[in-house]
């Protein structure tokens, strides 16, 4: 979908003001502790930037599915904590987010303080969007800042519908996550690629779809190749293959050649008999898979074949693994690629834009997670957004642009 315009924070003066900001602090946790602190750090700008310019800011923010009912398992309270930590300042936090004590603490807070509400998914109005829901959170703020571009795919009220009633703006994260989509397929320097890997095309046919229409060269990697693979008539032993999808496959193999967009498949992979780490390989070509092995990655000549495709691109659009990248030695092929993405990147002549759960995940594995010109955390959001698809979050963000901040 095209970027639609909308206000940043450069607009807005937050002095005095109660600034209603809508994060996502939906961190992964293992024994009660956050196992992973990147989406809380990477809101702390924009929560910094509101504060120290004297604005009083309530974040917003769902946790995991409650399914509309209080589980005191999913509160938010240990986030606040998490969040001062990173924002080296004291976060208070209210046990619920809407009501009168939310207001009263709301309309108690002094020009720099942060409060964190409860997750906005123990009401079940949260996640159908009921306009009351939208209107008792509107109440807390005077604007509404968006900077959780991975909940803007959901229409929800803390994402959506709060919109509706107080002018708004897109957070430093979401600036940066629309200028980084912007960068990679609405107004890319060419030739582009996309590297889109996984595990069954039918979870990335639209995916695939809206990628031909704007790609010049496009990667299939995964266990989804074997299903490209076998669609051309190759045998693939065991390999895991959608049999159901191998007609859509030649159709996009089709579409590909009449959009004059160069589809790369590989040409050789490793092979294993057994899904298991230390078990023997085998690199063999796509023509030539034994019955009865699995292939699990990416063998070296398609390496050579892709490290070749990467130089003669300018921007570069990742999403998914080439291997089983969780298991050695089948991330070897994952790793050599996004390595030299990476180089390519830090050298200045690519432009290199990732996401995805499993994406993020490759590339940390790859050592390269920071190298690359942006890794979007956003994950459904991401993936929806290449596929064309429109986003809530944004839509009600564009339709706020003329509407009058107060003083």
């Amino acid at each position: 979908m095209a970027i639609l315009p909308f206000n940043t924070l450069d607009k807005l003066d937050p002095q005095g003001k109660r600034i209603l900001l809508r994060a996502d602090l939906n961190v992964p946790m293992q024994d009660g502790k956050i196992s992973d602190m990147t989406r809380i750090e990477r809101i702390v700008p924009t929560i910094r930037e509101l504060a120290d310019k004297g604005g009083r800011v309530i974040v917003l923010s769902h946790f995991d599915r409650p399914k509309g009912k209080v589980v005191p398992g999913l509160s938010l309270e240990p986030m606040a904590t998490a969040l001062a930590t990173a924002l080296g300042k004291p976060v208070s936090f209210m046990h619920d987010c809407i009501g009168p004590q939310a207001e009263t603490a709301a309309r108690s807070l002094k020009d720099g303080e942060v409060l964190l509400l409860e997750n906005t998914r123990f009401y079940p109005g949260e996640e159908t969007n009921a306009p009351d829901l939208a209107a008792e959170l509107a109440k807390l703020g005077d604007v509404y800042v968006n900077d959780a571009f991975s909940a803007a795919h959901r229409a929800h009220a803390s994402t959506a519908g709060v919109a509706e009633h107080l002018p708004s703006f897109a957070g430093r994260l979401m600036e940066a996550e629309l200028s980084a989509l912007d960068a990679a397929l609405e107004n890319p320097e060419h030739p582009v690629g996309a590297i889109v890997g996984g595990a069954k095309v039918s979870t990335k046919l639209a995916l695939l779809e809206n990628m031909l229409e704007r790609v010049d060269v496009l990667v299939v990697g995964g266990a989804m190749a074997n299903t490209f693979l076998a669609a051309k008539g190759f045998k693939v032993g065991k390999s895991l293959k959608e049999e159901d999808m191998l007609d859509t496959a030649r159709q996009i193999i089709t579409k590909a050649q009449e959009k004059n967009c160069d589809l790369v498949l590989p040409v050789d992979v490793v092979l294993s008999e057994d899904f298991m780490a230390g078990a023997p390989t085998l690199v063999a070509p796509v023509a030539e898979i034994p019955d009865g092995w699995m292939a699990l990655d990416v063998g070296p000549e398609t390496v050579k074949l892709l490290k070749a495709k990467l130089a003669g691109l300018k921007t570069l659009v990742w999403n998914g693994p080439l291997g089983v990248f969780e298991l050695p030695p089948f991330d070897e092929g994952t790793n050599a690629v996004a390595q030299e993405a990476a180089r390519l990147t830090k050298a200045g002549s690519l432009k290199t834009i990732a996401g995805g759960g499993d994406t993020v995940s490759a590339l940390r594995h790859a050592g390269v997670l920071e190298d690359m010109t942006y890794v979007s955390t956003a994950g459904g959001a991401f993936l929806e957004w290449l596929e064309g698809k429109v986003l809530p979050g944004l839509t009600a963000l564009s339709t706020t642009l003329e509407r009058t901040i107060p003083i």
